[in-house]
């Protein structure tokens, strides 16, 4: 009987210390993480986002190179429109270019560092690594990490999901959710390549100053795909840019709706609106009083006849339907046509960024 119960535990041992070695630990896994997603010389990625918060969903296809140690392209463009944007950190700055609108912002800013950004992948390694409150699941052929996230709207979306395949040790999907865990951003990856680097050249801005004709190889990834589509059309060096700036003008004023901000800022609340006509265009103004006053300025969208780099304060930051301009006092961007401002000397940057990703077509109540 003895002998029996004997063998029973060893049994028992054996099978529980088989068990815990087939499992890896959660450090284990995050070294080979770091290892592989922070330590690349560089890659290539292509994934698709979906934004679902602000109204109906949109699909976005993203392009990321990166090569080490600091040079960036980034381009998002929105599924089934002509209408992307890039962003693009080489040796002279950060730059985000709107082709579609012939425009190209310069910021001298430290970007991506300050703001994680959920599809380049050194960012998530950074929120793993950085999460001390990091949980850690493992499925059969995936790890699962429920991290806290260190973007531009971490107080509105504070927690994101980030699935890696166990095989490849590479992320497949991100899901970015708000306070109450409902999911409001998800990025699926397609495809990762690591190793890939691009020379310098390939992340020079000056190329998208020139035609389509002239480009070559320096294209965009999206305008190779498209350029047989593009024949005939005008070319980024217009010699009618003014006639072409107003038509669009023209266009964007017929479809121009008032935005306003649905978040919730304590005890502040919308005191006026007016319209001001400028140059045949309408601006509206709306100003809101309380414990943290701010102003909200809209217009439409002018597409400018020569794409020409202009300097821009603080910081690109990512709102997820697009890119736009972030300092310490005041947070600018572009959307469907509209070019938006809001200025405040009360409210944080993450406050604005709510203000901004709250934007809604509509009335205020």
């Amino acid at each position: 009987m003895g002998n029996r119960i004997v063998k029973w535990l060893v049994l028992f041992c054996t099978i529980l210390l088989l068990s815990a070695c087939g499992t890896d630990s959660q450090e284990k896994v995050l070294k080979k993480v770091n290892g592989k997603w922070a330590d690349a010389n560089g890659y290539e990625l292509n994934a698709t986002m979906e934004i679902k918060s602000g109204g109906d969903p949109k699909k976005y296809d993203v392009t990321v190179w990166h090569t080490k140690p600091d040079f960036y392209r980034v381009e998002v463009v929105e599924s089934g429109k002509d209408v992307s944007q890039m962003i693009v950190r080489n040796a002279d700055g950060v730059f985000v270019v709107t082709p579609t609108l012939n425009k190209m912002y310069k910021f001298q800013s430290d970007w991506p560092k300050k703001n994680s950004q959920a599809y380049l992948i050194g960012a998530l390694a950074e929120d793993l690594a950085q999460d001390k409150n990091l949980v850690m699941k493992e499925e059969d052929k995936a790890y699962i990490f429920e991290a806290a996230t260190r973007n531009s709207y971490k107080n509105s979306m504070p927690h994101q999901v980030i699935t890696v395949d166990k095989k490849t040790m590479l992320p497949t999907s991100v899901v970015i959710m708000n306070d109450v865990k409902e999911e409001q951003i998800r990025i699926t990856f397609k495809n990762i390549k690591l190793g890939v680097q691009h020379a310098a050249k390939e992340y020079a801005v000056e190329q998208f100053t020139e035609s389509d004709e002239t480009k070559g190889e320096q294209a965009t990834p999206s305008e190779k795909d498209n350029k047989d589509n593009k024949d005939g059309k005008e070319s980024t060096n217009n010699p009618n840019g003014n006639e072409e700036k107003q038509a669009v003008s023209a266009e964007a004023e017929n479809k121009f709706q008032t935005h306003y901000p649905v978040v919730n800022i304590e005890n502040t609340k919308m005191v006026g609106e007016k319209v001001i006509q400028e140059s045949g265009m309408d601006r509206v103004i709306l100003t809101f009083d309380g414990d943290k006053p701010f102003t909200v300025m809209q217009q439409p969208v002018t597409k400018e006849a020569a794409m020409l780099p202009v300097s821009s304060p603080g910081d690109p930051v990512d709102l997820g339907f697009t890119i736009g301009a972030i300092t310490d006092t005041s947070i600018s961007w572009e959307k469907d046509g509209v070019e938006f401002f809001v200025a405040s000397n009360k409210l944080t940057r993450e406050e604005m960024v709510q203000v901004a990703t709250s934007m809604t077509i509509g009335s205020m109540k």
